[in-house]
């Protein structure tokens, strides 16, 4: 759920963060860092001389506000592009997509 009651500037729903360019979507792998976490992007990539794809990730730190209270590992969320807001972080969650129905490590494609 979203609440309004807090102040987070880093933030696109109160804060003075545009959110332009990419919007991308991946699995939750940590929340261990304050107001930041961790998100899997899973891909194929494919080998001309084997004529076969081989499975490729990427982790993306990404600025989650406080206003999402029920997030956990494993969620599916959107992410959207903005300015930078630290070493790492170039983008902010904007919403849920789906919930974490099993606790097993999958590759998120299949």
């Amino acid at each position: 759920g979203i609440n309004a009651e807090y102040g987070d500037k880093k933030c696109h729903f109160p804060g003075d963060v545009a959110i332009r360019g990419r919007l991308l979507r991946g699995t939750v792998r940590s929340m261990k860092m304050k107001r930041t976490l961790t998100i899997r992007r899973d891909y194929l990539h494919y080998i001309k001389k084997y004529n076969r794809f081989e499975k490729r990730h990427k982790n993306i730190s990404a600025h989650v506000s406080p206003a999402f209270l029920d997030l956990k590992q494993g969620d599916t969320v959107l992410i959207g592009q903005c300015r930078p807001l630290s070493k790492t972080v170039r983008f902010n969650v904007l919403k849920v997509i789906a919930t974490a129905a099993s606790d097993k490590k999958k590759f998120a494609k299949f």
